[in-house]
């Protein structure tokens, strides 16, 4: 049976092993992160870009993205994470307005304020999970997406996706500038806005945390 090409392009693994190793060479995630960007500048709009291709699956169009921006987040939050502490972030928020608590079914069966380094580092194994179930993320050409996959598979992946990049914007964004990625930052966040409100994968309320930054970006 023929299988889908690998959609992961680069595993959170691979990524936390690259900012162990150090964050200013070859092997660095800004180093990663500058030459993706630079491979990216120049291409067509963001706005474009966000359109389905003709004869291509919605889902999989939705799923493409959804590891897109995954690895986006995991090293632009990598990138700055030393910064980011019990101490300095007791709590996952955006702000004073937006606190986020952890539940994922298994080991917090309850909502739970989680410091945001710990919140980060739960949401990606758990996205890690989903993205490594095929019966979530199908591989095999022929194999069916989940009936519910972009109105609740996706869009809650999303929508704590959103909080990282939320939580960055609020708390991070000094640190991202000092480490020459406000434009990496700057450019995935308008592509995922683009991205949930063209598909209505995020809800307008979740997006209220950022919105000054959405107008801004516009």
């Amino acid at each position: 049976m023929t299988s889908r090409p690998n959609r992961r392009g680069m595993d959170s693994v691979a990524i936390n092993n690259s900012a162990e190793a150090g964050r200013t060479g070859t092997g660095s995630v800004q180093y990663q992160l500058r030459q993706y960007a630079e491979s990216t500048l120049g291409k067509a709009s963001l706005h474009e870009a966000v359109l389905l291709p003709e004869g291509e699956s919605l889902d999989e169009w939705v799923a493409c993205h959804v590891v897109d921006f995954y690895n986006h987040i995991n090293m632009l939050f990598m990138s700055i994470s030393h910064h980011c502490t019990d101490e300095t972030c007791p709590k996952m928020s955006a702000g004073e307005g937006y606190v986020y608590f952890w539940r994922d079914g298994v080991g917090y069966k309850e909502p739970t304020q989680v410091p945001a380094n710990m919140y980060v580092k739960l949401l990606m194994k758990w996205i890690d999970a989903q993205l490594d179930d095929t019966r979530l993320f199908p591989v095999e050409l022929g194999q069916p997406f989940p009936a519910n996959f972009r109105s609740e598979i996706a869009a809650q992946i999303l929508k704590r996706m959103l909080r990282v990049y939320a939580h960055l914007y609020w708390h991070h964004y000094p640190q991202v500038c000092q480490v020459g990625l406000a434009t990496m930052l700057n450019t995935s966040f308008t592509h995922f806005t683009l991205f949930v409100t063209k598909y209505k994968l995020v809800s307008d309320t979740e997006l209220q945390a950022v919105k000054d930054v959405i107008k801004i970006l516009a």
